[in-house]
């Protein structure tokens, strides 16, 4: 299918569906509140499983890094996890439901991944705290808003081009 018609078959389904979330080319369409909203929902998803990774790491006397690998594949595990919820209330097998969450939140959750693991790693004596540290959960807060921030218009620049959470759109109706 040519670019032209696909944008064509877009709008007619967006439009069909009385909604149209201004995925147009570029991101001129998109609302800061839209990107703000889709890398919010990311956000949560990693901040559950990195918490969740660092208490296990932490509780099983793990280092470092086997316990980042751990928050990191959590990370994924809920981030998908919460899309793949909203997505199976739409009624769409587990399949489809799966490939729309793989589409909408891998780019996403790597960067803020990427983002909360480098300032985490370079922070000095982060990566030494326990959880009953104040530097921890302050390093983590911080880590976390950077991630937002940066995540943010990477979020807006994909559902500007119908990808990312664009995609997910696709299944509230």
């Amino acid at each position: 299918m040519r670019h032209d018609e696909h944008t064509a078959q877009r709008h007619t389904h967006d439009t069909h569906h009385g909604h149209d979330h201004g995925h147009q080319h570029g991101t001129g369409g998109v609302s800061w509140s839209t990107a703000a909203q889709a890398t919010l929902h990311c956000l949560t998803g990693c901040a559950i499983g990195e918490v969740l990774g660092m208490v296990i790491g932490t509780a099983l006397g793990w280092g470092n890094v086997p316990t980042m690998v751990l928050a990191i594949a959590l990370a994924f595990v809920f981030g998908y996890s919460l899309t793949l919820r909203g997505v199976l209330r739409a009624g769409v097998g587990f399949r489809t439901a799966f490939r729309v969450a793989l589409a909408a939140d891998t780019l996403s959750i790597a960067v803020m991944e990427l983002i909360d693991n480098g300032v985490i790693a370079l922070w000095p004596s982060a990566m030494d705290t326990h959880l009953d540290d104040a530097l921890f959960w302050g390093a983590l807060a911080a880590s976390l808003a950077l991630a937002f921030v940066v995540t943010t218009p990477v979020n807006r620049w994909m559902i500007g081009r119908g990808k990312g959470h664009a995609v997910v759109h696709r299944y509230h109706h």
